[in-house]
C-alpha cells in the first residue's frame, strides 16, 4: 500500500486529552496527528421512577451543537436538528445527470410516474451531457438524443446541448464536465442539497453545501418528486493548517489523507475540510480537494464558505442563498490534523487511490504517457499549474502527453490567458512548444475508458501519470494498464523526464 517512508509517518492515535501533545513522528518528512472525540452513548430506561412534579426549565431549551452537514440536512428536512444515523426525507435544490445515467433515471421516472409526468420543477434540474460525446458509438450518441427529447417534452431550463460533434464550438450551450460546469454556471451554492448520477457530485462541497452522488432509482424518484430519503452521516473532521509549498496542489492533500485512512476509512460519512491551508486555497483547488472524498468511501465533502466562496459566485447566480458553519459544540466522529508545510508531492499507485507515495520514491518507474484533465485536474488553474512546470523546464516532453479540458470555458481559458511569468504566453503555446498534444475538446475523455475510439484511451497494456481520480484496473481503458494518480505539476514533470517525477526538479 503506502511507501515505507509514509507509512512511518502514519497518525498514532491519542486521547482527548493528550491533544496538547506532540503526535508527530521524529522520522516522518511529514507530520500527522489524529484525535478520537468521545461520543455520549444514551440510556433508555425501562420503567421511570416516579418524581415529583417539575416545571419547565427558564433556561430555555437545549440545543446539541451540529457540523455543517447536520446543519444543512436539518434545513432542508425542515427539522430543528438532526444527529449521525437519523433517516431524514430531503427537500433537494438541484439534482444533475447527464449522458450516461439520465436515460436510466428518466426511464424509472416514467415508469414509476406515468409517460405523461412532468418533473418535480424544471428549473432545478441540471442535465449535462460530458462523458460518452466524442465518439461514434451509436448507443452512446442515443443516451444524447434521450437526454434531448426529454429535456424538449419537460422543457427543462437547464440542458447544456451539443449537436455537432465535429466541432464542439459549434455549440455554444454546450459546457463539459457536469461537476466544473455546475460551478461554473452557478448551480452550486452554499447551505443547499445538490444531488447528482454521479459519485463525483461531492465536488460541489467546496462550496459549503451537502453535495452528493445517487443513483438512478433515487434520481427517477427525485425526478417526481423533489425529495430523497437520506441517513444523516456522521462527521470526520480534516484540519489542515501550515503554508502550502508552491510545489504542492490540492491533488497531493487529498491523496496524502486518502492515503491516511484508506479508500475505506470515511466510508458513509462527512469530510469536513478546515484550517488555514484549506482557507488559502482558490475554488477550483477546494473542489479538487472535495472531488475525490468518495474516493475513500465519504458521502460528501464539506468546506466552510468564505469570501473565496462569495468572490467566485458573484455574477454566477441571482439565486439568493444562506451559508451554514458547524457549532462549536459539534459532534465529530473523529478528527485528524495535518501540517501540510511538511508534505511532499505524492502518488498514488497502482491499482488504488490509497496506494500513496511519495513522487520521489517513484523515479525509476518509466511511463509510457501523462493524461492531464477530468473533473479532479482539468480545470483552468490545472492547466495553468502543468504550464508553469513546462515553463520553468524550456524542455519537451518525451512521452504523448494529452490535454483535455473540462469544459468549454476552460478550453478558451487555455487558448487566451495568459501564464504568469511567461511574457504573455497562453498555456496553448507553451504546451505546443513542450510538445504536447493539442488540447482535445472538453469532456469526461479517458478518464474512465469508455468506447474504443475516445481521445487518449488507453488501449494498450501502457503506464500513465494523470491527473485524474481513479487508478483501478480497466479505469481508463485497457485492463492491464497501469494509472499513477498525480497533481498537475507531477504529471507535467513527469511528461518531461520520461518516469514518474518530483515537480521540485523544475520548480525550484
Amino acid at each position: 500500500m503506502a511507501s515505507s517512508a509514509i507509512a512511518s509517518s502514519s497518525a498514532a492515535f491519542i486521547n482527548k486529552k493528550d491533544v496538547g501533545l506532540s503526535a508527530f513522528s521524529s522520522q516522518s518528512s511529514f507530520s500527522v496527528q489524529t484525535a478520537k472525540k468521545r461520543v455520549s452513548k444514551k440510556i433508555v430506561s425501562v420503567m421511570t421512577p416516579q418524581q415529583t412534579e417539575r416545571k419547565p426549565a427558564t433556561t430555555g431549551s437545549v440545543k446539541t451543537g451540529m457540523t455543517m452537514t447536520e446543519k444543512i440536512l436539518a434545513k432542508a428536512s425542515d427539522k430543528p436538528e438532526v444527529s449521525p444515523g437519523d433517516n431524514v426525507w430531503v427537500n433537494v435544490d438541484v439534482l444533475m445527470t447527464h449522458d450516461v445515467c439520465g436515460p436510466g433515471s428518466i426511464g424509472i421516472f416514467k415508469k414509476e410516474f406515468g409517460q405523461n409526468a412532468k418533473v418535480w420543477d424544471r428549473e432545478k434540474l441540471v442535465i449535462i451531457p460530458d462523458h460518452y460525446i466524442f465518439t461514434t458509438d451509436e448507443r452512446a450518441n442515443r443516451n444524447v438524443d434521450i437526454l434531448r427529447d426529454f429535456c424538449t417534452e419537460q422543457n427543462i431550463k437547464y440542458f447544456y446541448d451539443i449537436k455537432d460533434l465535429g466541432n464542439f464550438r459549434a455549440n455554444p450551450d454546450y459546457k463539459g464536465v457536469c461537476h466544473v460546469a455546475l460551478a461554473q454556471e452557478g448551480h452550486c451554492r452554499p447551505g443547499e442539497v445538490l444531488l447528482g448520477t454521479d459519485s463525483h457530485t461531492c465536488t460541489a462541497g467546496a462550496f459549503g453545501q451537502f453535495a452528493t452522488g445517487i443513483g438512478n432509482t433515487d434520481a427517477g424518484f427525485v425526478l417526481g418528486t423533489g425529495k430523497i430519503l437520506l441517513k444523516v452521516p456522521p462527521t470526520l473532521r480534516f484540519v489542515m493548517d501550515g503554508e502550502m509549498p508552491d510545489y504542492l496542489l490540492a491533488k497531493d492533500l487529498i491523496l496524502q489523507i486518502i492515503g491516511e485512512i484508506s479508500v475505506a476509512g470515511a466510508t458513509y460519512k462527512a469530510m469536513e475540510f478546515v484550517g488555514s491551508t484549506v482557507e488559502s486555497l482558490s475554488m477550483e483547488e477546494r473542489m479538487t480537494l472535495c472531488n475525490m472524498v468518495v474516493e475513500a468511501g465519504g458521502k460528501n465533502g464539506v468546506i466552510p464558505a468564505d469570501k473565496t466562496t462569495y468572490d467566485y459566485l458573484e455574477g454566477r447566480t441571482s439565486v439568493p442563498y444562506e451559508p451554514v458553519y458547524s457549532d462549536e459544540g459539534a459532534r465529530y466522529l473523529k478528527e485528524y490534523r495535518f501540517d501540510i508545510s511538511k508534505l511532499e508531492p505524492l502518488v498514488a499507485k497502482p491499482h488504488s487511490p490509497d496506494n500513496r507515495a511519495l513522487a520521489r520514491e517513484c523515479k525509476d518507474v518509466k511511463i509510457d504517457r501523462v493524461y492531464i484533465g477530468s473533473c479532479t485536474g482539468g480545470k483552468t488553474e490545472d492547466f495553468m499549474a502543468a504550464a508553469k512546470v513546462f515553463l520553468a523546464s524550456g524542455k519537451k516532453v518525451k512521452v504523448p502527453t494529452f490535454l483535455v479540458p473540462a469544459t468549454q470555458k476552460v478550453w478558451m481559458d487555455v487558448y487566451s490567458l495568459p501564464v504568469p511569468g511567461s511574457g504573455g504566453k497562453t498555456c496553448s503555446q507553451i504546451f505546443e512548444e513542450a510538445g504536447c498534444d493539442t488540447p482535445a475538446s472538453p469532456s469526461c475523455g479517458a478518464c474512465l475508458g469508455g468506447p474504443k475510439d475516445t481521445y487518449a484511451r488507453m488501449n494498450e497494456a501502457q503506464v500513465c501519470v494523470s491527473t485524474t481520480n481513479r487508478n483501478f484496473p480497466g479505469r481508463m481503458g485497457h485492463k492491464e494498464g497501469q494509472i499513477y494518480l498525480a497533481s498537475p505539476y507531477t504529471a507535467a514533470a513527469s511528461a518531461l523526464t520520461g518516469y514518474v517525477t518530483d515537480p521540485r526538479e523544475f520548480l525550484q
